[in-house]
């Protein structure tokens, strides 16, 4: 059962930051921004801008959900960070969501949901009726994790139509904006007793090069 109060959830694990609040299982309000940097400087920004025009405060939020990627590093790092502080602050319970769960949200029979991993890979994972039957990894295109309905498979996400055409299947576009898919599986499972702090889900090794300014460290 969903909670009455309000759900925050957040992310910005590729080029954009996003923002859904959700009441009562219901979007109230949903924002995403393009933007290849910057996100750490407009985050809470924005999350005030949320809450503001629903007129909701800091204070009544009952959870908050995050993206925990696979994505871009430095950007999962930011909403992690974020999250885990606001949630210790506000002593309300945060609940990581990966990327890959969310664009599963809602969807029926077997699927492969798919993420950019540049350099013509993808971060990919199996699911059956949204559920993940599968570890997520990192795949080219013709290594994508298949489900013994290939036929029949949907793939939703980064190039689904071309992957789509790979593999016999049909692409589809994600059920739910990524902040609001985000902030429906946060919902769902907020009460958890064995709920852990989220932690970044890195399914590569960090580029050679260093970043142009330090992340936020995340604390223990």
């Amino acid at each position: 059962m969903l909670p009455d109060t309000p759900v925050l959830a957040f992310d910005t694990s590729a080029a954009h930051c996003a923002a859904a609040l959700l009441l009562g299982g219901t979007c109230v309000k949903h924002h995403q921004e393009t933007m290849a940097r910057g996100q750490v400087e407009r985050l809470v920004p924005l999350l005030e801008e949320v809450l503001h025009t629903a007129g909701v405060r800091w204070a009544d939020l009952s959870a908050i959900g995050v993206g925990i990627g696979p994505g871009n590093f430095t950007g999962i790092r930011v909403s992690v960070s974020a999250a885990r502080g606001l949630g210790l602050s506000l002593g309300i319970p945060v609940v990581g969501v990966s990327t890959l769960e969310a664009l599963a949200l809602g969807s029926t029979g077997p699927a492969i949901c798919t993420v950019d991993a540049r350099k013509g890979n993808y971060y990919a994972q199996r699911f059956e009726n949204g559920r993940a039957t599968n570890a997520p990894g990192m795949f080219n295109a013709n290594e994508l994790p298949l489900t013994e309905k290939t036929g029949l498979v949907t793939v939703i996400g980064r190039a689904a139509d071309e992957l789509a055409g790979l593999v016999g299947g049909q692409a589809r576009k994600p059920g739910y904006p990524l902040a609001e898919a985000i902030a429906k599986l946060a919902a769902s499972r907020m009460h958890n007793r064995d709920l852990a702090p989220p932690a970044p889900l890195y399914l590569r090794a960090a580029d050679a090069a260093p970043a142009s300014s330090r992340p936020p460290v995340i604390a223990p």
